[in-house]
């Protein structure tokens, strides 16, 4: 059974700070607007940078953006504030420790300190707006709309990849403060004692304590965060763009005029007209050159032994109907404005909207009696269309988000499913295609047939449901044309890319921790054997990757053989991630599945910004006395079981005489400090 994994408060000893001196003194050194201005041109994407990580992410991506930018521009001092001079403080009036910081920036850096500390003055205030904004009430004036406004454009910076997706899930569930004191340590190179000071200046409450849980994001690499943070992901200067629902709202504009007009002459018909304006189809503000058939993207066909993106954008086009103007032009209509008889299909987190640019073409083709057609949508999504080619059935459109996939996440699409088998398409450096079954790892894998277009031989679908007695596999070697000439495998699991699978090998003595590896390898091979078919719990979730991480193994008790314990998590395209927590004890049969004793949605667990775990469960031994087993991974020197039963160990596993059904609460301590509650 699961055990309580409920952590008691920490008893970590935290520092103690002497509380910030200010003296009374009202003295203060004038700075001219002149230098402000340019310190803001000099710094400003240095600046809006700040605001934007400092800003809620509730605020959504877009609006972030704008806030960002709002937040710096509005930093510059105007006419009323002074006509000539503005104040800044003087070092004086700081504390000791901001006085040395001062001091340490140099004079030069003056201006750009006093502007810093108003875009974080704004930034944070948004975090402690009222509860009731925004809303149609007044706003504080502090946070009141401002310029910049974008009226018919959506603004987000480039997505990143799955790390920076981690990271700015980490960071959203922070408060503002703790945010700024990560950014002001990795953006600004400030030391700890500068940015206390400046969050305290700027009105933090604790700067000492947003300081320390800043510390505990960039664990156990600073300069890995470091490269993170000032990625594309959290660059609102370099921002893409996607219109939102012009002519929608050009007919709500008329609507709602005619019917205040209307409304003399009869109430009735204004509630209608408004009604038809919300009726309107999502398809009414696609442009035209969108939906041109010739103005589809088609990539050459051998750009992409000659590229250094190797993703879908290098994928050439291909199938017997790639140059079919009507079925391609049925593609696109049924995209921008699918009818009742369309049957319409999205992985969580990807949008049905229709295309805002001409989408890249991938293939158009006859497959198991459809005709069916791929796109590439600007480096997000995947969308199939399909239609019977006899039957007179409805078509199907389906989408999948792929944005920043890359050799192994891009290397096949699935173009058919009929029954219990799939078809794909495989991308152009695929050079050999085999299958497998994960419940057979001790079996070689079989070669597959490909098609000149790229289309697999049908192969076998996973069970929904029902016994779990085979898990079939795709294992593809890419080609040396891209120097990568390595194998990896992908599963179906429900969604059109196929998932990546890999492992993470158990801790060696004394070596540094290891890293993903492709699940080829004997070891591999045998882990996925007992966890194979746990990946149903995933199936249609957008899985883009799961990792199989032996992050322990612990000796059982009387004398029996070693346990694993793995750590299975599943990263979405979308950024969150799923862990199953799983235990594998000694089995007569190697497909014998694992037992899972802990299941966590939406974490960070098991992942770059996640790298330290613990878990526990009840475990019967062969003479019929019950144990309470618990492990930790490689950071953890000592685990704690209180509750109804007590126990200590020294090191990363866990031992203990406990009643089957006993209560038990499971604590670590790390080497590096710091203490760590078991996953449920």
């Amino acid at each position: 059974m699961t055990l309580p994994a409920t952590a008691p408060e920490g008893t970590e000893l935290m520092p103690i700070h002497q509380p910030q001196q200010r003296s009374a003194a009202a003295s203060s050194e004038p700075l001219g607007v002149q230098q402000a201005e340019a310190a803001l041109v000099e710094h400003y994407p240095r600046l809006v940078r700040l605001a934007y990580v400092v800003l809620p992410p509730s605020l959504g991506r877009h609006r972030r953006v704008l806030a960002a930018h709002g937040a710096v521009q509005r930093a510059l001092p105007g006419a009323r504030t002074s006509p000539d001079r503005v104040r800044v403080p003087a070092q004086s009036r700081r504390s000791p420790e901001a006085a040395r910081a001062a001091r340490a920036e140099g004079p030069a850096s003056a201006p750009y300190a006093w502007m810093r500390l108003r875009v974080l003055r704004t930034a944070l205030a948004y975090e402690r707006r009222p509860r009731w904004w925004p809303g149609r009430l007044p706003a504080p004036a502090a946070l009141r709309p401002t310029l910049p406004v974008v009226w018919g454009l959506r603004l987000f910076p480039r997505a990143g990849g799955v790390d920076e997706l981690a990271l700015d899930r980490a960071l959203s569930e922070v408060p503002g403060a703790v945010r700024a004191a990560f950014a002001l340590q990795l953006l600004d190179g400030l030391p700890e004692t500068a940015v206390r000071a400046l969050l305290a200046e700027a009105g933090v409450d604790d700067p000492a304590g947003a300081v320390r849980r800043a510390a505990r994001l960039g664990r156990p690499d600073p300069v890995a965060a470091q490269v993170l943070l000032r990625s594309g992901e959290f660059d609102p200067c370099t921002v893409q763009t996607r219109p939102s629902d012009l002519l929608r709202r050009r007919h709500r504009v008329r609507a709602a005029a005619l019917a205040a007009a209307l409304c003399v002459v009869a109430g009735t018909l204004a509630v209608a007209a408004g009604k038809e304006v919300r009726d309107e189809a999502p398809g009414a503000g696609v442009t035209v050159p969108a939906l041109d058939p010739a103005a589809l993207l088609r990539t050459a066909a051998e750009q992409w032994a000659d590229t250094s993106r190797i993703d879908f954008t290098a994928w050439p086009v291909r199938g017997d109907r790639r140059g079919d103007g009507e079925l391609l032009g049925r593609a696109l209509r049924a995209w921008s404005e699918p009818s009742g008889n369309v049957q319409v299909s999205t992985t969580p987190g990807t949008v049905g909207v229709p295309p805002a640019q001409p989408p890249r073409l991938l293939f158009a083709g006859e497959v198991d009696g459809a005709a069916v057609v791929l796109f590439h949508d600007g480096g997000v999504r995947i969308v199939r269309y399909a239609e019977p080619l006899a039957g007179g059935g409805g078509a199907a459109l389906d989408f999948a988000r792929t944005d920043d996939a890359d050799v192994t996440t891009g290397a096949a699409v699935v173009v058919s499913r009929t029954g219990e088998k799939a078809r794909f398409l495989l991308a152009p450096w695929i050079s050999e295609t085999t299958t497998r079954d994960l419940l057979a790892p001790d079996t070689p894998g079989r070669p597959l047939e490909v098609g000149p277009d790229g289309i697999t031989a049908p192969v076998e679908r996973p069970a929904a449901g029902g016994g779990c007695d085979a898990w079939p596999v795709l294992q593809l070697r890419s080609s040396e044309r891209i120097v990568e000439n390595h194998a990896f495998l992908v599963t179906d699991l429900g969604d059109l890319a196929p998932a990546h699978l890999t492992y993470t090998p158990k801790p060696g003595r004394g070596a540094p921790a290891r890293q993903p590896r492709e699940a080829t390898g004997p070891e591999a091979l045998l882990a996925w054997a007992r966890t194979a078919c746990s990946l149903r719990a995933l199936s249609g979730s957008g899985v883009r990757a799961v990792n199989n991480w032996a992050f322990a193994e612990q000796r059982l008790p009387e004398g029996e053989a070693s346990a694993e314990w793995l750590c299975t998590r599943a990263d979405t395209w979308r950024g969150p991630g799923r862990v199953l927590v799983q235990f594998l004890q000694p089995a007569a049969s190697p497909t014998a599945p694992a037992a899972v004793v802990a299941d966590r949605n939406d974490t960070a667990l098991c992942s770059r910004f996640g790298q330290h775990i613990l878990a526990g469960t009840h475990w019967k031994a062969a003479s019929g006395r019950w144990y309470v087993l618990a492990a930790g991974s490689r950071a953890v020197n000592r685990i704690e079981a209180t509750g109804q039963v007590r126990g200590t160990a020294g090191g990363p596993t866990l031992a203990v005489r406990a009643p089957r059904d006993a209560s038990v609460e499971l604590t670590a301590r790390l080497r590096e400090g710091g203490t760590l509650a078991a996953v449920r």
